[in-house]
Order: structure tokens, then C-alpha cells, then sequence
């Protein structure tokens, strides 16, 4: 494996607020990683997946998916579900990021395959935290390769 190809963060979050606080945290984590903002999943599918949605684009990148489960145009869950039946996304980790605790969903979630739920705390410290755990966690993470 390749350790030198870098790994591009992509955040599919619609709230504007939350997305410079995702991104304020994980930079002060020390990850320097290009993140690649999305705020609704039509144009996230469509750089994930290629305009034929065939995922091609995506073999041989590095990604990481910030995912927020409520987004204006489509769920979550159901990015989540293509990224992980598409052959060349499918190994791409996948954190959600959401406001809903409820245990089906996160069920539904890891059945799916995400990597890491977090659910995001109604307070600016406790989501603010949450984000910096995550970004230590960036720095150690390894991405393996699509094919």
C-alpha cells in the first residue's frame, strides 16, 4: 500500500455552522487533509459516484466520508447504502455525524457499514470535543486502497 497518496476528506453536511465547526476541530487536531464540503447528497453522490454512478471516479482515491444523516435532499442512510454497495467506494470509511440517537437507525447504520456513529451533542463543547476525538482518530487511521 501506497502511504504516501493522501486521504481527502469528504463532509456531506448541511448545516453551515456545524461544517466550520467540523472542520475548525479537525484542523486543530492536526489533520492538514483537504476536506471537500457538501451540503446536500445529489452532489455528493454525484463526486463519489461519477455522473453514471458507476463509482469508477472513486477507484484509487483515498476517502474519507463525514456524513450528516438529515439532509435536505436525501437521507443519509441512504448515501451510506450506495458508498457501501458500490465496489469501488465501499472500503472508503464512513462516520456519520447526526442529531438522532435513536437505536434503529444506529443499527441500521452499522449494518450498513458505517464505521463510527456519533451522535452530535446539542451543546457547542460536548459536538466541539466529539470532532477533536475524531480528527486523533484521523491521524492514526489508516485507508485502504480501493480497488
Amino acid at each position: 500500500m501506497n502511504r504516501a497518496t493522501p486521504v481527502t476528506i469528504i463532509m456531506i453536511e448541511d448545516d453551515e455552522g456545524h461544517a466550520r465547526l467540523i472542520e475548525k476541530n479537525i484542523r486543530r487536531a492536526g489533520v492538514n487533509n483537504e476536506i471537500i464540503p457538501f451540503t446536500n447528497g445529489t452532489e455528493a453522490l454525484a463526486y463519489l459516484l461519477g455522473s453514471d454512478g458507476s463509482g469508477q471516479e472513486s477507484a484509487g482515491r483515498h476517502l474519507l466520508i463525514l456524513l450528516d444523516l438529515n439532509l435536505p435532499d436525501m437521507t443519509g442512510v441512504s448515501i451510506l447504502e450506495k458508498v457501501k454497495n458500490n465496489q469501488h467506494t465501499r472500503r472508503s470509511p464512513v462516520v456519520v455525524l447526526t442529531t438522532t440517537d435513536d437505536e434503529r437507525e444506529i443499527r441500521r447504520c452499522y449494518d450498513l457499514g458505517a464505521n463510527v456513529y456519533i451522535t452530535k451533542p446539542v451543546d457547542y463543547d460536548g459536538f466541539a470535543n466529539a470532532i477533536r476525538q475524531l480528527g486523533l482518530f484521523f491521524s492514526v487511521m489508516q485507508v485502504p486502497e480501493t480497488e
